[in-house]
């Protein structure tokens, strides 16, 4: 889905949510009615990421979430962004209220349904940790940010509504992770081509 940028910004502020500092002066994009900020900051160590690119999942002809690829530098080669492990973040702004078995089935379910038992056999304890992250949830109403921040020194943080939930250590984890959208068999191939700035 192409990126539609709004003509109008709002004087520089800065603002703090999600671990996320943007200026408000920076061009939006819009998909689907949602805002999705040029630049992010990563709070822990000030990383400056730019879009890379947004788009809708869908399932059949429901509309889920938009979501948004932050990385150092745009890129549209999947492999060699999951291989290199940079700063990155997903974020995802919900389209319509999702139950927690809902969220972990699109997330943790489609890790252990993808990953070889050679790749999740070291993933799991992980897997699990996750799994818990998730448990502790309230059912997610449309509307709700959910937000996966990877930093090389820190691991990959897990936020909704700009409340930090958890924090997963080790690259191999967050490769794993953003395979589901990025990776040679996603998901969704449309939103995987979105993220990727792919026509």
């Amino acid at each position: 889905m192409p990126l539609r940028f709004l003509p109008s910004c709002l004087p520089c502020a800065p603002i703090l949510a999600a671990g996320l500092l943007f200026c408000a002066a920076a061009p939006a994009a819009e998909v689907a009615g949602i805002e999705v900020p040029e630049r992010v900051l990563l709070a822990n160590d000030g990383s400056e990421l730019v879009l890379n690119g947004a788009g809708v999942r869908k399932i059949a002809v429901l509309r889920i979430y938009v979501a948004a690829l932050y990385l150092p530098a745009k890129s549209s080669d999947g492999e060699a962004i999951l291989h290199s492990h940079p700063p990155a973040r997903l974020r995802m702004q919900l389209l319509r209220d999702l139950s927690v078995e809902q969220v972990k089935r699109s997330i943790t379910g489609a890790l252990r349904e993808t990953l070889t038992p050679e790749q999740k056999r070291p993933l799991e304890p992980r897997l699990e940790q996750l799994d818990s992250i998730l448990d502790s949830l309230d059912k997610l109403k449309e509307g709700a940010s959910f937000v996966i921040d990877y930093q090389p020194n820190a691991g990959t943080s897990v936020a909704v509504d700009g409340e930090v939930k958890g924090m997963i250590p080790g690259a191999d984890f967050s490769e794993a992770l953003l395979r589901i959208w990025i990776g040679e068999h996603p998901r969704d191939r449309r939103l995987r081509d979105a993220l990727l700035g792919l026509p």
